[in-house]
């Protein structure tokens, strides 16, 4: 059993009508728990009702030890991203479609919550990704991820040209609609769709899959996480591409540029129920088979 938490951060999905009922159940259970109740300050906006404190997602991260986040993986995937650095779990209550990240029905409170808010859970450690952008010989830091870091075409149907490095070796060069860099998180998403191999989330490894590529001997390659892999756009290319981090807006791309991605210090700490499977839940994303008999 580990420590009971006594502080929560709760932070909410935006533009959702339906999120001031759910953060109102929430923090209502909360407070019935006797725990001390912080409102990120966004979530607020949404959940004018609530009479507790609302303060910064920085400060939240620094104050609670754990953050309740009730959304979806997308909302998730917000949160890990901009509580990086605190080292403070997060827990998702999911609303709407089952997901791979937050896994706690708002009609298991009474159950699933009360007991991991006493300690009885499960917690596992993922890492993201980092982008870097080399251009003109400057080099700016431009996104995190939990998922994926991809480069690709913007707003037309063309291919993109570029070359690919691993730890300073030349892997190829191709055209197509861009590529994929994801962590075995973000191996069930725009990874998979691409074509990708699903990653164990225990594995110290990311994959590369290329969009559309045109060459039909391009495969998806695992490597190592602790590898530095740089994109550069060719000369060749005439197609406008960007680089996106989490599916957030681009950033422009053009001749020359370089985009490096490796491992960024820490782990997004999430906790689970203890009966917590992730391959139940592939199982039942995917609608991949049961056992028999």
């Amino acid at each position: 059993m580990a420590k009971p938490f006594k502080t929560i951060g709760l932070i909410g999905k935006q533009k959702d009508p339906r999120i001031a009922e759910s953060l109102q159940q929430v923090a209502d259970f909360l407070v019935a728990q006797g725990l001390a109740l912080i409102i990120d300050q966004e979530t607020a906006a949404l959940f004018p009702s609530h009479h507790w404190e609302a303060v910064t997602r920085h400060e939240l991260g620094q104050r609670c030890d754990l953050a309740i986040v009730v959304g979806g993986d997308g909302t998730l995937l917000h949160v890990a991203r901009s509580l990086a650095d605190s080292g403070i779990p997060l827990l998702g209550i999911k609303l709407g479609r089952l997901g791979f990240l937050a896994d706690v029905l708002p009609e298991a409170l009474g159950t699933d919550l009360a007991a991991m808010l006493a300690g009885h859970y499960r917690e596992e450690e993922r890492f993201l990704l980092q982008a870097e952008l080399e251009q003109e010989s400057q080099s700016y830091l431009i996104g995190t991820a939990l998922n994926d870091i991809t480069t690709h075409i913007r707003e037309v149907v063309r291919l993109i040209e570029f070359e690919t490095y691993i730890n300073g070796r030349f892997l190829n060069s191709q055209r197509s609609d861009g590529l994929v860099v994801a962590t075995p998180t973000g191996s069930t998403a725009y990874a998979l769709s691409a074509g990708g191999p699903i990653l164990d989330v225990n594995l110290n490894a990311m994959v590369l899959v290329s969009i559309c590529p045109h060459a039909l001997s391009n495969r998806p390659l695992v490597i190592d996480a602790d590898s530095l892999v740089e994109i550069v756009i060719s000369e060749y290319n005439t197609t406008p591409g960007q680089v996106s981090c989490d599916g957030q807006p681009g950033i422009a791309l053009k001749v020359g540029d370089k985009v490096k991605i490796y491992k960024r210090p820490g782990k997004v700490r999430l906790i689970h129920p203890t009966a917590h499977d992730h391959y139940s839940i592939l199982r039942a994303k995917l609608h991949w088979g049961r056992k028999l008999g």
